[in-house]
């Protein structure tokens, strides 16, 4: 069966490494919000709030079109979190028959997050990280 894995963490967690790892040198597709931000000739990350929205809708649509391509298995690498960040892959994994996996990555390495994301702003989006138990 096929499966949307989604990588969840805080900047910094390792959640872009281990997204690589998981891919097979890119056999398997990862889709980011980072990615949006960042510049395909130089790699380089230029964060702007204002265009968000917009990362998040590409994100979205990469992951549906693998998952129209029926690919084998999709990673998703964002922070997620927040719960309605979640919800277009869930709906989409539904539409598609898709199992979907939410994988937490915790910073057990000392990872540094290269987004410049002050520790401040971990700490505000660390209060809102929610693990939902059923």
């Amino acid at each position: 069966m096929p499966a949307i894995i989604l990588l969840r963490g805080l900047p910094g967690s390792g959640k872009t490494t281990l997204a690589r790892l998981l891919s097979e040198n890119g056999k398997y597709p990862v889709t980011s919000i980072d990615s949006y931000f960042t510049d395909a000739e130089t790699n380089e990350y230029v964060f702007n709030y204002k265009d968000n929205h917009l990362a998040y809708k590409h994100c979205e649509e990469q992951t549906r079109a693998f998952a129209e391509k029926k690919t084998k298995k999709i990673y998703v690498d964002n922070t997620f979190t927040l719960e309605w960040e979640m919800e277009p892959y869930f709906k989409i994994a539904k539409e598609f028959g898709y199992k979907i996996f939410v994988l937490t990555v915790e910073n057990r390495h000392n990872g540094k997050n290269k987004h410049n994301v002050s520790d401040e702003q971990v700490k505000k989006m660390a209060d809102k990280y929610k693990v939902i138990l059923m």
